[in-house]
């Protein structure tokens, strides 16, 4: 049996974490906070690759796409890697693989090489927030949880929101590839303490390994992206085949896994537990995180493009414009987080959610003309109203779960959270070009076809986020759930000695 601290106590009110342990988390956020900053710290810098590598935008933006991809496919691995493997294991491994990414991305000769390295830190990138959520749900009472997710927030939301900055003051100063090279030294530091500090803090058992289920999810959830990545590029007149199909054969893909994964749970040898769904507070949770996770993501890579492109502003002007509204997350996601543990979901949900479609709706406004003032505005409001969403939804759907399904359950919400992402960040620049590339050939001027294309995708990103209020007000605290409900218990005899 592999040795684990044991659970607190649900009463206990004194420390929200056991003995020893705080350390060990400390480390995983922050170095979660490194790994995920680096989802949109390309963003700022693709205008500049686009003409260094003689690339268009829909071909550019898969150095954020193909970032978000590889960590949808990755993902659904953690529940079975997180069940099967201890922390220490998990945890070294992961940043490793970021590790060597980052040197392949900082000395890439080319896009290609780049792309490969962005891939190869997505696969441990893809690793580090299931590992960060299990282990937290597995030591943290349920009283002091959303105080705690709330610090899991900041990584989640801040981190990707001044991954812009933190570039464009890069970009100000030093070639492209120092936005790799300065991060490499953060992440040899966080393996060294991480060798030290971590140890296994949650029980392992012998899980079985389905490769059909590791092949039908690859092939469902890359296609499905692909796909919704390759409209840009039809509309420009760069694709070479219908974008329906891989889009249709991404879904049929999903639709096998999904069933599979229905089967094997049977015999609790699922790689991705489904059964996780059966909780309405989970689902509806999930639900909610898919529009969320769209809209942080696409405005995320749409404002650097309208502020260099349309407003003519330089890469640190852009990045340093991006930075209040990360900052505010930041600020606001500890707050949320005690308000949560007072309140529950309900309160926090609904405004946010309005909030946050009346920041997409105000992006709509944006043209040529545009004062940057309101554009710093319209982003501190989404980043505020999006703060309030969050944790609460987080919380809600992981505490609506049984012990045994934190790691499924964390792997789905970050499967879930990754592809909306990448479908987000690929329908908004899709839709962008499809507008633009259409007015260009109408006589248009670059720049005024260009505004007009980003209005028209955020435009599409507020009517999603309007509908998003109606389901957020169905969010209710989830009830206590029952540890045998959902699945089979566990053996001690069935236990890992890994």
């Amino acid at each position: 049996m592999t040795t684990a601290h044991p659970a607190p106590p649900t009463g206990s009110t004194k420390s929200a974490l056991p003995p020893g342990t705080l350390p060990v988390v400390i480390l995983l956020v922050a170095s979660a906070f490194i790994v995920i900053l680096n989802e949109t710290i390309m963003s700022v810098a693709l205008p500049r690759l686009m003409v260094e590598f003689q690339i268009s935008a829909s071909t550019a933006q898969w150095l954020t796409t193909g970032f978000l991809l590889t960590m949808a496919v990755v993902i659904p691995l953690t529940g079975y890697i997180l069940a099967r493997f201890p922390v220490r294991s998990v945890f070294l491994a992961a940043m490793s693989l970021f590790a060597l990414g980052t040197l392949i991305s900082g000395l890439a000769p080319g896009f290609e090489v780049l792309l490969a390295g962005r891939i190869i830190q997505a696969s441990g990138t893809a690793v580090m927030m299931p590992l960060l959520m299990t282990t937290v749900m597995n030591l943290v009472t349920p009283e002091h949880r959303g105080r705690m997710m709330g610090v899991i927030s900041i990584v989640i939301s801040v981190a990707p929101a001044i991954g812009p900055t933190v570039s464009g003051v890069i970009l100000a100063n030093l070639e492209w590839r120092w936005m790799f090279l300065i991060v490499l030294p953060l992440v040899i530091l966080a393996l060294i303490l991480g060798a030290i500090w971590v140890r296994n803090v949650t029980e392992t058992r012998r899980v079985k390994f389905d490769p059909l289920s590791v092949i039908l999810s690859g092939f469902g959830f890359g296609l499905l992206v692909f796909g919704l990545s390759s409209i840009g590029a039809a509309a420009s007149g760069e694709a070479t085949f219908p974008v329906w199909v891989p889009i249709v054969a991404g879904v049929l893909g999903l639709i096998a896994f999904s069933g599979r994964q229905l089967s094997l749970a049977k015999t609790d040898s699922a790689l991705l537990d489904l059964r996780a769904f059966r909780s309405k507070s989970f689902s509806l949770a999930v639900t909610l995180i898919v529009v969320v996770a769209a809209a942080l993501f696409g405005s995320l890579i749409l404002l650097p493009l309208f502020l260099q492109q349309v407003l003519g502003l330089d890469t640190l002007t852009t990045g340093l414009m991006m930075l209040p509204g990360g900052v505010l997350m930041g600020l606001i996601a500890p707050v949320v987080g005690s308000l949560f543990d007072r309140f529950g979901p309900t309160p926090l949900v609904i405004p946010g959610m309005v909030v946050a479609a009346g920041a997409l709706w105000g992006m709509t406004t944006f043209d040529q003309g545009t004062d940057i003032w309101w554009v710093v505005t319209v982003h501190l409001a989404l980043n505020l109203g999006l703060g309030f969403v969050f944790t609460p939804l987080m919380t809600s759907a992981l505490g609506s779960l049984p012990r045994k399904l934190y790691p499924h359950g964390s792997a789905i919400v970050g499967t879930i959270q990754q592809v909306a992402g990448a479908a987000g960040t690929a329908v908004f620049i899709s839709i962008m070009t499809i507008q633009s590339t259409k007015l260009i050939g109408q006589g248009t001027d670059a720049i005024a076809a260009t505004a007009s294309g980003i209005h028209s995708a955020f435009l599409v990103g507020a009517i999603i986020a309007t509908f998003a209020i109606v389901l957020a007000a169905f969010v209710r605290p989830a009830p206590a759930p029952d540890e045998d409900e959902i699945a089979p218990s566990i053996e001690p005899s069935e236990r890992s000695a890994a």
